[in-house]
């Protein structure tokens, strides 16, 4: 049974190419052009985070792999390199948890154990691991190889998870003596030689770091598929998905607290965290107005894919008309795009076609374009309905998108008891109240 008393929801944000998650970022008036390549960027973006007391940051990863003719208007949407930027922010942040994408497709385990920990130990025990698979085969090009099968690639994952840990708790809690005066630098009795192999894997050898302030890094999980829940529920502490229903959320959040329990762990163990994009300013119009600047060259392109959405003919030339009745009563909402009921839904309040699309109809997760009660509001709802335990906030821009968040969301959040107040931890263990674990959990 879930126990809900004296919850308090998880934040994290999303930091991505240094300008924000709406196209047209990187033009935005004040905005330095060259943040794509700006490690001092990515540390004062981390800082405003920690200034909100969110958990964490959370950096996606993967090749740049889109049509390259994309970069004539847009940066890609990934840092330089994830554990690069990790370092950097983990220099100039104490507390804010510290969580980056590391595919167990293509990487060796024993360079995703050594480069986590190490980020675990500079950071004084706030790393997290997103471990997910590639599903890409531009991005298997790369490395000269062809995407697996989906029930290969969760099961080399299933392996690299357990390789990892157990190279994570090789060097025994206690090993590390460093006495000078005895002379004693380690007690080799307690450091372990991890030998595993498996089907798709095999390794042998030691990982030569002492444990951090939490141990080990956290394990986290992006996806949603019977397979992700099946890899989370056993390893995972964190899930990063993607729900636009509250009941889709719930639904999405009791498949992997049932795939938890199921591997004998309690279901409060796995915390799942909607996502959110935002455009936080004082009032509606102000960030509709906002969005259409962002998403300016890019509204024909949008207006076509609402068109596919609701099944009906739009017409680009009426930008500044509300959908007709005729046009409403006409809609079917696709069944395969979750979004096209909430689009639906915009339209008939009576707002003009590129103001439908400005609410952020189109983005990848629900959209909050409006005054931060508005995005209080609907964290609440969700929250209190058990479809999340937090959220990983997407700022339109990252420049002026987070500390809106911070200055303006946080603070009615805190006051409805929703939201801590300060860290009441050091790691991102305890930000996020993961239990102890050293090496491999035994229970699974």
């Amino acid at each position: 049974m879930e126990n809900r008393k004296n919850r308090k929801m998880i934040i994290g944000l999303t930091s991505g190419n240094g300008y924000g998650f709406q196209p047209g970022a990187w033009r935005t008036p004040g905005i330095d052009p060259t943040d794509y390549t700006s490690y001092d960027a990515r540390v004062r973006h981390a800082q405003v985070a920690e200034r909100g007391k969110f958990q964490f940051i959370f950096l996606p990863d993967g090749p740049f792999t889109d049509d390259s003719s994309l970069l004539e208007t847009e940066a890609p949407n990934f840092n330089l390199d994830v554990m690069m930027t990790l370092a950097a922010v983990a220099r100039e942040t104490k507390r804010i948890g510290l969580v980056a994408t590391g595919s167990t497709t293509f990487n060796a385990p024993y360079t995703l154990a050594k480069q986590f920990k190490a980020l675990d130990i500079m950071s004084h025990g706030r790393a997290g691991w997103n471990a997910i698979t590639s599903t890409s085969n531009d991005v298997a090009a790369i490395y000269g190889q062809t995407i697996p099968s989906s029930r290969d690639r969760y099961g080399r994952a299933h392996e690299v998870v357990q390789l990892v840990q157990a190279f994570w708790g090789s060097w025994g809690k206690d090993a590390w003596v460093h006495n000078q005066q005895s002379g004693q630098f380690a007690k080799y009795d307690e450091i372990a030689t991890v030998s595993l192999k498996g089907n798709y894997i095999n390794a042998r050898g030691t990982l030569y770091i002492p444990p951090s302030e939490q141990g080990q890094p956290i394990v986290f999980h992006a996806g949603g598929s019977p397979n992700a829940h099946e890899f989370a529920g056993r390893f995972a502490n964190v899930v990063i998905g993607a729900a636009f229903t509250i009941e889709d959320s719930i639904q999405q959040r009791n498949a992997f607290r049932e795939s938890a329990k199921k591997y004998g762990r309690d279901p409060d163990e796995i915390k799942f965290i909607a996502g959110m994009m935002t455009t936080i300013v004082k009032d509606r119009r102000t960030a509709l107005d906002r969005r259409l600047q962002l998403m300016g060259h890019l509204l024909p392109q949008r207006i076509a894919y609402l068109q596919q959405m609701l099944g009906i003919r739009l017409d680009g030339n009426d930008l500044n008309e509300p959908l007709s009745q005729k046009q409403l009563e006409a809609a079917r909402p696709s069944p395969y795009d979750p979004r096209s009921a909430i689009a639906l839904k915009i339209a008939k309040e009576g707002w003009s076609l590129k103001d439908v699309i400005a609410h952020g109809i189109i983005d990848y997760h629900p959209s909050i374009v409006g005054p931060g009660i508005e995005a209080a509001d609907h964290m609440q709802a969700w929250f209190e309905a058990g479809a999340c335990d937090g959220f990983w906030i997407s700022p339109d821009v990252l420049d002026d998108g987070i500390d809106a968040f911070v200055d303006e969301v946080v603070p009615i959040l805190q006051e409805r008891g929703l939201f801590h107040k300060d860290y009441e931890g050091t790691t991102l263990r305890e930000h996020i109240g993961a239990p102890e674990q050293y090496g491999i959990d035994p229970r699974v």
